[in-house]
C-alpha cells in the first residue's frame, strides 16, 4: 500500500480546484470524513469539504512531514497553509487513514487542536482562549 500513499500524499501536496477533480482516484464512492467541523459520507460531500476551503481561503496548502503505515492504514502529519483576510495562517494536525481493496480512501479522520491552532488567533475570542488557557495551567 506504500505505493497507494505515496500517491496520496502527492495529490494532497498539490491540490487545487483542478486536481479536485481527481477526487475519485483517491477517495471510495462511500468514504467517510470527519474533522473539527465535519462528519460526513459519501466522495461529493468530502469533494464539498474541500471547494469550500478553496473558496473560503486564501492559497490553501498541505505539506505532509511524517507518516506512519501499516498495511491499508497510515497516520499523516501535515501542515495547513493557508491566508485568512490576508493573514498568513498555518494549522498543524494528522490524519489516520484507512484504504480499501482498490487502495482510496475509504476513511479520512483528522485531528488537530481547532482551539489552539484558529480560535485563539481571533481578535476577541482569542484573548478569552489564551486566559482561560493559563488559568488551567498548571
Amino acid at each position: 500500500m506504500s505505493a497507494h500513499f505515496d500517491a496520496l500524499i502527492a495529490w494532497f501536496e498539490h491540490l487545487t480546484p483542478s486536481t479536485l477533480e481527481q477526487i475519485g482516484d483517491y477517495y471510495a464512492p462511500a468514504a467517510r470524513f470527519r474533522d473539527p467541523f465535519n462528519d460526513l459520507a459519501g466522495i461529493a460531500n468530502v469533494r464539498r469539504v474541500y471547494a469550500h476551503m478553496f473558496d473560503s481561503l486564501e492559497a490553501p496548502r498541505f505539506v505532509v512531514e511524517n507518516r506512519i503505515e501499516q498495511g491499508a492504514q497510515a497516520f499523516l502529519v501535515w501542515r495547513f497553509e493557508f491566508g485568512l483576510r490576508g493573514r498568513a495562517m498555518c494549522i498543524r494536525g494528522g490524519s489516520h487513514m484507512v484504504l480499501d481493496e482498490q487502495g482510496r480512501i475509504a476513511l479520512h479522520r483528522d485531528y488537530w487542536d481547532a482551539a489552539e491552532e484558529l480560535y485563539e488567533h481571533l481578535p476577541v475570542l482569542g484573548g478569552v482562549l489564551r486566559l482561560l488557557k493559563r488559568r488551567l495551567a498548571i
